[in-house]
């Protein structure tokens, strides 16, 4: 059955589930009733017998009064029988013989309960059923002893008048709940209609979003408190994560497919330089000593080249699965590379003017304790400060700020060149990114994965690298981290 429904629609089976609870509280309340005016019915008509037969038995006689003629005046039986409610009044003697009695002239005798059937009523007063002697006329009894001589008094009415009231009722019953079950069907499955449309309205997004429009979206169709109301909503927040899902696996995607190119860019050009100089070599090209060591000293250059990418590569793949395994924390102050900073830039260009200051050039450098790696914290401030250096005219003054602010320790590299753009900015920190991708990077130089690693070791630490920079107003890399109080404990 359960299988059979399954092929019906939510509406018809709704509508049928409401059309059969309908059916049946009618059947029920049409029974209820039907019952309770049957019971009616025999109760006024037993209250009725048994008042005659009290009074009937009670009159005291020394006999029975004989048969009575009720044909020679029907105009005054008739009416006094239908007044008492008792078109039949039997007198039985001892023996249970029919002794006399008094019959309404409407009714024949095949219409009467027979003799053996009325000496079985009580004379306790219990109203009880008989049948005529036809069978097909049902009739209510009651039977009393008489005063004086010993015999019966047989009170009975037929209850042809009552079956027919309760078998109107029933049939008006039956046509009336017939005719309202047809019309409570049709209203309900035209408001079931109207009350499923917004479902409707949500299987169409549904099926426009399976084609692929994500931007689609379930309208308000209700309030929100209602159910339609908060299932629009509920949708609506999980169509706007799937659609942020598949944006974010096509913005993956773009970005992996931009990081295999800038990859194998980068491994083919130092490739193509130790694989031409060994086809040199081979060719026989390089007859002179000094030719072959010069040969081997630009396959030393690149092979150093492709060592520094493939551990760049390595420690940004570490670093994204595990980055707290990659650390050896301990109790530091940036001061100490802050400092050391400021010694290799002056080495790498001593022209350059480089100071050393608190966040923010205010004041002079201060204290700035973190729980931290000191070499992979190096690294971070290594390539900052080789950032400055490589990407400002020589000669260019840097400032290199340290000390707390906002709670955090701090380390930032300002410098006074160029500057970058605003859309750039956003993404100096991308894998392979360089500004000027037309710049000579002679022996090696950064493949643009230097500042993705400052800030994948940064945020390793539970701190971050910033730029704040604009066209022509210089540029500032900004290292922040928890001090030393504020470290998590790494073996919680």
């Amino acid at each position: 059955m359960r299988r059979a429904l399954g092929r019906f629609s939510l509406r018809a089976r709704l509508l049928l589930l409401t059309a059969g609870l309908l059916l049946a509280g009618l059947g029920l309340v049409g029974a209820v009733v039907s019952d309770q005016l049957e019971r009616y019915q025999l109760a006024r008509i037993d209250g009725q017998l048994r008042s005659l037969a009290s009074i009937v038995s009670g009159v005291s006689t020394t006999g029975p009064p004989g048969a009575v003629d009720t044909a020679r005046h029907p105009e005054l039986v008739d009416p006094a029988l239908d007044l008492v409610g008792a078109p039949y009044l039997v007198y039985l003697d001892a023996r249970g013989e029919v002794a006399g009695g008094l019959r309404t002239s409407r009714l024949d005798r095949t219409a009467l309960p027979p003799p053996e059937a009325l000496r079985t009523v009580p004379t306790g007063g219990d109203a009880v059923d008989l049948r005529a002697a036809a069978g097909s006329t049902r009739w209510r009894a009651v039977a009393r002893p008489t005063s004086g001589w010993g015999g019966t008094v047989v009170v009975a009415a037929p209850l042809a008048e009552a079956d027919a009231t309760v078998a109107r009722l029933r049939t008006t019953s039956l046509a009336g709940g017939a005719v309202l079950l047809v019309l409570l069907t049709a209203v309900g499955w035209f408001a079931l209609g109207r009350g499923l449309r917004p479902l409707r309205r949500i299987e169409h997004t549904a099926a426009a979003i399976a084609d692929g429009d994500l931007t689609r979206r379930v309208p308000l169709l209700a309030a929100p408190g209602t159910e339609v109301g908060r299932l629009a909503a509920s949708l609506n927040t999980m169509l706007g994560q799937l659609e942020q899902a598949f944006a974010d696996r096509a913005a993956a995607q773009t970005r992996m497919r931009a990081f295999l190119s800038d990859v194998s860019h980068e491994l083919r050009t130092p490739l193509f330089g130790i694989k031409g100089s060994t086809e040199l070599y081979r060719m026989g090209a390089m007859p002179g000593r000094a030719d072959v060591d010069e040969a081997m000293r630009r396959i030393d250059r690149e092979a150093t080249r492709l060592t520094a990418l493939t551990e760049d590569l390595l420690l940004l793949a570490r670093l994204d699965e595990a980055p707290e395994g990659q650390l050896d924390r301990a109790p530091m102050d940036l001061r100490t590379l802050a400092n050391d900073a400021r010694h290799d830039l002056r080495a790498l260009d001593p022209s350059r003017s480089v100071e050393l200051t608190g966040p923010d050039a205010a004041g002079p450098p201060g204290p700035a304790p973190v729980h931290g790696d000191e070499d992979r914290l190096r690294q971070v401030v290594a390539n900052l400060v080789g950032n400055a250096a490589a990407h400002t005219p020589p000669g260019t003054a840097v400032r290199i700020g340290v000390g707390t602010a906002d709670g955090r320790a701090v380390l930032e590299v300002a410098d006074e060149g160029p500057g970058v753009a605003a859309e750039q900015a956003t993404r100096v920190f991308d894998r392979f990114y360089r500004a000027d991708r037309s710049r000579h990077r002679a022996g090696g130089a950064n493949a643009g994965l230097g500042l993705a690693i400052a800030r994948s070791l940064a945020r390793a630490h539970d701190g971050d690298v910033e730029l704040d920079t604009a066209l022509g107003e210089g540029a500032r890399f900004r290292l922040t981290l928890p001090l030393l109080d504020q470290a998590p404990d790494p073996d919680a």
